[in-house]
């Protein structure tokens, strides 16, 4: 069985040359939706966007052009210097040297998928309405990437309420046997869906959890091209699912980073 979404008629077409700029401007689109439900400055600027968020929360860097002007780069760093927490950066074009900020790094890369059919999960796979499904994606997210700076846990801190109700944004929980097990977010931006927080639960690993998220929040995207950027232990996932890598994103770290 497999879905299409109902959602538009219109296919947009992405290359996977113009991939990590589309990957850029969904992510800046997510974290400015994040930042701006948990009341933390958003900076915007030509060549990135950074949300300045407190202690726990950190700080969000997203370059968003190759080739940041030197004004551009000084500001950047003046945040990462002056900011309350954890800082991650991430470039997808993986042109901007963060090395100056002892900042430690590595690459993903970004992948894409065109429109096409989607399978039905194995299991339930809900989008989020209720604020009970909001708390139980938020745990299942901070327990599998392991976010420790979230810990003690602070309902709402990580998925502030207001986070389902900003545009394009959605969140999804895989159910096993009604339980909460897996959970995603999804973003869709000027025409283009993407992927993040895609987590299991630590009891519900092995147990195809992963998959059964994503083919649920893929379905309303299917008509639509789809970006993301892949850990290594994510990326046999999505591989089978249709997406193909486009190129290496460089992400960069003051601490153990929060993909």
């Amino acid at each position: 069985m497999t879905t299409r979404s109902p959602a538009t008629d219109r296919s947009a077409s992405v290359t996977l040359a113009e991939a990590p700029m589309r990957q850029a401007r969904n992510s800046a689109a997510l974290w400015t939706a994040t930042g701006r439900s948990r009341g933390h400055e958003v900076v915007r600027r030509r060549g990135f966007v950074a949300v300045d968020g407190d202690e726990r929360a950190g700080t969000r860097i997203l370059i968003q052009e190759p080739d940041l002007d030197p004004g551009e780069l000084a500001e950047l760093s003046e945040l990462v210097r002056r900011a309350a927490g954890p800082v991650n950066a991430e470039d997808p074009f993986g042109s901007t040297d963060l090395s100056h900020l002892s900042m430690r790094h590595w690459q993903m890369p970004v992948m894409l998928r065109p429109p096409g059919p989607v399978d039905a999960p194995a299991l339930d796979v809900i989008k989020v309405r209720r604020p009970e499904d909001l708390r139980a994606a938020e745990r299942i997210v901070i327990e599998g990437f392991e976010l420790t700076g979230f810990e003690p846990y602070r309902p709402g801190e990580l998925f502030p309420t207001t986070l389902i109700e900003q545009p394009g944004v959605d969140v999804f929980v895989a159910l096993d046997d009604g339980v909460a097990a897996g959970a995603c977010v999804s973003v869709v931006d000027d025409g283009v869906g993407s992927h993040y927080w895609v987590g299991t639960s630590p009891a519900f690993r092995s147990r195809g959890v992963g998959r059964a998220v994503m083919l649920g929040s893929l379905a309303p995207l299917a008509d639509l091209p789809v970006t993301l950027t892949a850990s290594k232990l994510g990326r046999p996932l999505y591989e089978s699912l249709g997406y193909t890598v486009a190129a290496p994103s460089t992400w960069w770290a003051s601490t153990p980073a929060t993909p």
